[in-house]
């Protein structure tokens, strides 16, 4: 089991930055691939980034040079740096772990409760 907790999100201004942690507890991290995902109300919940565990990093279209993943084995954390943010990147993100380092919702096993970003324009 690995128990997932995200924490970073508020309010701000569009063009302004925040990053999302979410610190991992359980099963050792360096296991698994980390993802980030988002979901807008009504709306389904959409692929932001993923890491897998040899560091290798991908990106939705949507947030590619703006947002930025990483890791770091010795804290059991992972990061969402995001900059230039867009009122369109309001969501509540969620932070994942499973086997596979894939864009697909359904290749992880384990989920956060998620953190409210909401982008002001």
């Amino acid at each position: 089991q690995v128990q997932l907790v995200e924490s970073g999100g508020g309010l701000v201004q569009a063009g302004g930055s925040l990053r999302l942690s979410c610190a991992a507890s359980g099963r050792t991290f360096s296991n698994y691939a980390m993802g980030w995902f988002r979901q807008a109300p009504g709306k389904e919940r959409d692929f932001v980034a993923t890491i897998s565990r040899t560091g290798i990093s991908t990106y939705a279209d949507s947030v590619k040079g703006r947002f930025t993943i990483s890791g770091d084995n010795a804290k059991n954390t992972v990061y969402l740096q995001m900059n230039s943010l867009k009122p369109e990147d309001t969501a509540v993100y969620y932070c994942a772990a499973g086997p596979l380092y894939s864009y697909k919702v359904r290749s992880y096993d384990y989920w956060g409760q998620g953190t409210q970003v909401t982008v002001s324009s």
